[in-house]
């Protein structure tokens, strides 16, 4: 990685956010401990840096405040906006305090205002932090790049990078009470595993993958799909346009549907089957050998 710049003068404007570490690293050994941890500075083996800048560090890890036992955080340091491409480089201690170790895949990382708002959000993979020694802090560089920022200018003060634990969580069904109530135990397994064979989705992802079409007896078509949610927070559909195509590329279907509103979960899949009347279809012998849905440009 490349290591941007930390000035000798820098001004501390972030704060701290910290979670569980049994939400962010799995089979972690819990500490019995209730004494608060010391977390002194541990660079990256690949970082040469000047040793001005590794006093600079050594004297801002050293101002944090010491942590409860069992935790990981992370303490916002400074932003930078990068010239060339406005990309926010965000300075944040990655701290633990725990007694062994660890070492932290892919998540969500949240830059939030001082009043909580998001402003920007990306995945990152906490891999390339290496492995985090016992109860430390690694200075690292979070580069969120401009499609991933959703305000013009970086928050100034008491702005917070947390880490998104919805995230992490694996990916599952969801299920309206009128299918809970409708399917067998048997179905519902069977729906669980086809949503875990899903390609996994990209944060803020939203997408929708059909699993089952049949053409009814009146003549028309009810495709049944899930709806996918990679946000960390709920969403509301209440009209969805909806093209149903078939193996050959022919659109077979067309149609604008009223929901009441569909609410999606965090992190879900919900299955829900769209039913096109006879006049909406298109083609009478499709080809359903293969079929997807996309909502219309």
């Amino acid at each position: 990685m490349k290591l941007f710049s930390f000035f000798k003068n820098v001004e501390k404007t972030g704060t701290d956010s910290t979670v569980g570490s049994e939400e962010i690293v799995e089979g972690v050994q819990s500490s019995t401990s209730t004494d608060e941890v010391e977390t002194p500075l541990s660079l990256h083996p690949s970082w040469t840096i000047p040793q001005e800048q590794e006093y600079v560090f050594r004297f801002l890890s050293n101002e944090l405040e010491p942590l409860k036992p069992n935790q990981i955080s992370l303490s916002g340091i400074d932003i930078d906006v990068e010239p060339a491409n406005g990309s926010w480089l965000v300075k944040a201690f990655f701290r633990s305090s725990l007694d062994q170790q660890i070492s932290v895949g892919s998540v969500e990382l949240l830059l939030l205002d001082e009043e909580g708002k998001t402003v920007a959000s990306d995945e990152f993979d906490l891999k390339e932090l290496g492995d985090i020694p016992p109860r430390s802090a690694r200075p690292w560089v979070f580069v969120f790049t401009k499609e991933n920022i959703f305000t013009e200018e970086p928050p100034a003060e008491n702005w917070k990078l947390a880490f998104n634990v919805q995230s992490m969580v694996p990916h599952k069904l969801e299920l309206e009470p009128t299918w809970e109530e409708g399917l067998t135990a048997e179905q519902k397994e069977a729906l669980a595993k086809v949503v875990e064979g899903l390609p996994k989705l990209k944060p803020r992802e939203v997408n929708i993958s059909g699993f089952q079409v049949k053409t009814q007896d009146d003549g028309s078509i009810a495709a049944s799909v899930f709806i996918r949610n990679g946000h960390s927070k709920q969403i509301n559909i209440e009209k969805l346009p909806l093209e149903l195509v078939d193996a050959t590329g022919d659109l077979v279907a067309r149609g604008s549907f009223e929901l009441a509103p569909l609410s999606v979960k965090a992190n879900t899949s919900k299955p829900w089957t769209f039913i096109y009347p006879k006049e909406m279809v298109q083609k009478e012998e499709p080809d359903f050998s293969r079929w997807t849905v996309r909502v219309p440009q």
